[in-house]
């Protein structure tokens, strides 16, 4: 279902609820507690406590009745749910409007375009930086947006999928290092760094043989993987990039504008060749070939339990 429709605007998504549950509860928790280190660590780890809970519980309790009274509904239901955490094909359309904006429109376009998934400043990318955060954004959400949620299904079903959509979705929203997040998104960023650390080793893994089984650069792919695959401040992130830049040679990460203030960062790879706009779409090839093996490999363990 997620192959065949991705997630279309008509439609509305849960994590969008998740997305307006944070924000209203953010914004009582701050108006509650004083606006200092402890203040806001504290109001951070409340935020972490009720978003959990309430992302976990509606779910639970909405299948345990449909399933309790009415089995096909409850099937259906939580088919239909864990359709909709996945991401697969939205990932692939989302970053191929990028491409389609740089090629067909300009530089302007792209930068716009780019502006919608991904969290660093975009007024000023070159092409080239445009390009790169699109991959970069590609290679991250492999893990995020289709692995690590099939992972999380394969032990808890819908349930627990919510369970990590709604702590990845905190990260992204609060987990920042700047004013107005450094103390009060600690607990949402520690949080998802934990219940990332397996899916994005096995993304990592599934994408180098990904690559090997696409005709991609599978070699190099587990080269850089193994020597930048640390290349970040989170744990997690430079796991998949790695990957990404070994299998595409060429260099990812380095320095980026955050809310108009420098981050230096390391480089991930290396610049055998200089980027290209069909790189975009040379990550996808990626996406939904490490998605095929992630699907492939469920299936395999779901056997061997059951």
């Amino acid at each position: 279902m997620d192959l065949i429709f991705g997630d279309p605007r008509w439609l509305y998504h849960p994590v969008r609820l998740i997305g307006h549950l944070i924000s209203g509860t953010e914004r009582i928790i701050r108006n509650c507690l004083p606006a200092n280190k402890t203040g806001e660590r504290i109001g951070g780890g409340i935020l972490v406590l009720v978003v959990v809970t309430v992302s976990t519980g509606v779910p639970a309790v909405i299948l345990s009745v449909a399933y309790k009274y009415f089995w096909q509904l409850g099937l259906a239901l939580e088919s239909f749910w864990c359709y909709q955490i996945l991401a697969t094909k939205s990932l692939k359309v989302e970053s191929d409007r990028v491409y389609i904006a740089l090629k067909d429109k300009g530089l302007e376009a792209g930068r716009k375009a780019v502006s919608m998934i991904v969290g660093r400043d975009t007024q000023n990318l070159t092409e080239e930086g445009v390009t790169k955060a699109a991959v970069e954004t590609v290679a991250e959400n492999t893990s995020d947006g289709v692995i690590a949620p099939l992972f999380y299904m394969l032990i808890g079903g819908a349930v627990l999928g919510f369970t990590y959509k709604a702590i990845n979705t905190m990260d992204s929203m609060v987990g920042y290092k700047n004013d107005k997040y450094q103390w009060f998104g600690t607990a949402a960023a520690k949080l998802d760094d934990v219940v990332n650390f397996i899916p994005a080793r096995v993304s990592a893994v599934l994408m180098i043989l990904a690559a090997y089984l696409t005709g991609m650069d599978g070699k190099n792919a587990a080269c850089i993987f193994r020597r930048d695959r640390f290349n970040h401040k989170s744990p997690n992130s430079a796991q998949t990039e790695a990957v990404m830049a070994g299998a595409l040679d060429v260099q990812l990460a380095g320095d980026a504008w955050y809310f108009g203030k420098l981050h230096k960062k390391p480089t991930i790879g290396d610049p055998v060749r200089e980027m290209e706009l069909l790189d975009i779409r040379r990550s996808h090839k990626l996406l939904y070939g490490t998605a095929m093996l992630g699907l492939i490999l469920g299936i395999i363990l779901r056997i061997l339990v059951l």
